[in-house]
């Protein structure tokens, strides 16, 4: 058992998303991002937290900035967090973004231009990573040049040079920083909570979209966002998410992810019905045994 609680103050106006962040006592990256969010966005948002713990100052700060949040004296995980925060949203577009994330210039701005293009609110968006260690996600802009810490973010230099790295739009939106219409969540019913604390609980969501009829994966390459990559999985005993996925719907995550939502191809807008092939049985099959 855990208890919630929940603050909501003023809503800006004319507030554009809702920007829902989980947080975990990562009070410093957690200002910057919002830092980042005051001066760099185009458009007045609502920021609602899901602070777990905050005994590092988080919660108290939060109430001194006047900012929504919902609050649990100890860490319930990004499904939960997620499902409450959501619970003050007062705008018809949620965004999720981490606490590490520092978000470029109009990167809500191309994102807003992307909803207009989607097909009414059956869509789902992510902005474009830059990141300082390569993982192997063809879908994030790797480079060293601008740090990969507090201490080394060189803050200027990303400003300066962020929207001169060449990428593309790409296939397969998936994990924050993301955007979908609220009414979407709340059909698919948000996070699955049999994920807790978290792990694959991002593409989770994106297949329960997809099975409600959304074929438009969009990652948006000119809305840009730096990600520290300040792991705080490490803190947390990690579900199985890999098994849990597999056993739910019958499919791998990477076959979902490179079978269904083309991930990290070009975009082409709406995603084609997958191709039946042997890799997808193969792993049909190996999701019956798992």
């Amino acid at each position: 058992m855990f208890s919630i609680e929940s603050s909501t103050f003023a809503l800006p106006p004319d507030a554009r998303f809702s920007i829902l962040i989980p947080t975990w006592n990562n009070l410093p990256f957690l200002k910057l991002c919002l830092d980042s969010i005051n001066q760099n966005s185009r458009w007045r948002h609502q920021v609602i937290l899901h602070i777990n713990d905050g005994s590092d100052g988080t919660y108290d700060w939060a109430m001194e900035q006047e900012i929504d949040h919902t609050y649990s004296p100890e860490n319930i995980g990004i499904c939960y967090g997620l499902n409450a925060a959501a619970e003050l949203a007062k705008t018809d577009y949620l965004m999720f973004l981490n606490d590490d994330m520092y978000v470029c210039p109009a990167w809500d701005h191309y994102l807003d231009e992307a909803v207009k293009e989607a097909p009414g609110e059956r869509f789902y968006l992510s902005g474009t990573l830059i990141e300082p260690r390569d993982t192997g996600n063809a879908c994030t802009i790797v480079t060293d040049r601008f740090g990969d810490d507090l201490e080394t973010l060189d803050k200027n230099k990303l400003l300066h040079e962020y929207d001169t790295l060449p990428f593309q739009d790409w296939s397969g939106a998936t994990w924050p920083p993301s955007l979908m219409h609220k009414n979407m969540w709340e059909l698919v019913g948000g996070m699955s909570v049999e994920f807790s604390p978290g792990m694959y609980s991002d593409p989770d969501l994106s297949m329960k979209l997809w099975q409600a009829g959304v074929r438009w994966f969009q990652g948006v390459s000119k809305s840009r966002v730096f990600h520290f990559m300040a792991k705080s999985t490490g803190r947390v005993t990690r579900n199985d998410g890999r098994t849990q996925f597999m056993r739910k719907w019958g499919i791998s995550s990477n076959a979902f992810m490179n079978h269904y939502l083309k991930i990290g191809q070009p975009f082409q807008g709406i995603l084609p019905e997958p191709q039946e092939n042997w890799a997808l049985k193969w792993s049909r099959f190996k999701s019956r045994l798992a």
